[in-house]
């Protein structure tokens, strides 16, 4: 019994110590902000922030840059479309656009960020990297309900109310689904260990689970997503439209005050960054149902074509609207649809049923065509 314990013993150390190499090698070898989760905690004024414990991979002040520079040429403010959700740092929006125009770019995207959290940040810390250029990534599938929700939600931004006080809840980053010890586990390892991320979350059997999950959406998640395959022309995509179209519905007060508080916190922007000598550009980012509009608009073989047809319709009042604002603001602005729409066939989200995001491929289209408007003299007016 006393040799058995003593092997088991130098087993589990041996084991310990041959997994605690592996994961300090893989993190000289990758980056652990393409791998890892990123635990946030409370803020009182942005809601949420990178908790300190899971920031490898983050520059100093917790967002997905190597370093913090001195000074660049643009800064891309933005939620995790902007940070690059589904998709390895190089492979982000901001990024890429680096690259296609030879200019140093510093990504402050976040997920969950939205319009108040972009001002904030663009006026505390953006405008003292001195850019040229000040970007605002806005995607228009909840940004106008973030803008509400932390407007009312947080005294901080109680400034911006014009409705009556009323009970928000400000936090919009999900609890685990489950407090039992197993998924509390899971969650740890999903922000601490590289290895596990590897494991369980990185290999072609993700992939291939992707894949399923896409070809039968309706059956995995009845009432909440649908497919829509297209063999012809390359399309296999999954969608979830019902929370999209809450957080888009023009008849919600909610909705419309949030999109009242993103245009006076547009403007505001605009104003700072012509006092201070710098571009300011923003980037409206489609829903995946918008970019995949001609095929399923009035399309009754796709399952939840009603509230994917509501959708569209709110989609577009909303895109009037915020165009037409920043038009007669003279505030200079790129629509990533038309692009994003001409590259359909080129899977341009994440393989999966339960992730909306842009994949590595559609996170360059964005790039090239703010590239391409920036060439063109730098956007809309």
């Amino acid at each position: 019994m006393r040799r058995t314990l003593i092997n088991l013993s130098i087993f589990l150390v041996s084991t310990t110590v041959a997994l605690l190499v592996a994961e300090f090698a893989a993190r000289l070898v990758l980056n652990p902000s393409d791998f890892l989760s990123l635990e946030v905690v409370g803020d009182d004024i942005l809601g949420a922030v990178p908790s300190p414990s899971t920031m490898a991979g983050f520059d100093k002040w917790g967002f997905r840059n190597r370093e913090v520079p001195q000074g660049v040429d643009f800064v891309a403010v933005g939620d995790s479309h902007t940070y690059g959700n589904t998709a390895r740092m190089k492979e982000s929006w901001p990024y890429v656009l680096g690259q296609l125009t030879g200019r140093r770019v510093y990504n402050m995207g976040m997920g969950g960020y939205g319009p108040n959290q972009y001002f904030y940040l663009s006026t505390t810390k953006a405008l003292s990297l001195k850019p040229r250029m000040l970007i605002w990534g806005l995607y228009m599938g909840d940004d106008f309900e973030g803008a509400f929700s932390l407007a009312y939600g947080l005294d901080h931004w109680a400034y911006l109310r014009k409705l009556p006080p009323q009970k928000v809840d400000p936090n919009v980053w999900e609890a685990p689904e489950s407090d039992t010890w197993g998924k509390r586990t899971r969650v740890w390892l999903s922000r601490h260990s590289l290895l596990y991320q590897l494991a369980f979350h990185a290999w072609l059997g993700d992939r291939i689970k992707g894949e399923v999950q896409i070809r039968k959406a309706s059956d995995l998640y009845p009432g909440i997503a649908t497919s829509l395959i297209i063999p012809d022309k390359h399309i296999a995509e999954a969608f979830r439209p019902k929370g999209i179209l809450t957080r888009l519905d023009q008849e919600n007060p909610s909705i419309r005050e949030g999109m009242r508080i993103t245009f006076d916190l547009l403007k505001q922007m605009n104003e700072i960054c012509q006092q201070n000598h710098v571009q300011f550009l923003v980037v409206v980012i489609p829903t995946k149902e918008m970019v995949f509009s001609d095929y399923l608009e009035h399309n009754s073989k796709v399952p939840l074509d009603d509230v994917i047809d509501r959708l569209l319709v709110n989609e577009r009042l909303a895109r009037e609207q915020t165009f037409k604002f920043m038009t007669d603001t003279n505030i200079a602005h790129v629509d990533a649809l038309p692009a994003l729409k001409r590259s359909v066939a080129q899977g341009l989200y994440a393989r999966s049923a339960g992730d909306m995001h842009p994949n590595k491929n559609g996170y360059r289209v964005i790039a090239e065509a703010v590239a391409e408007a920036l060439k063109q003299g730098g956007g809309k007016n």
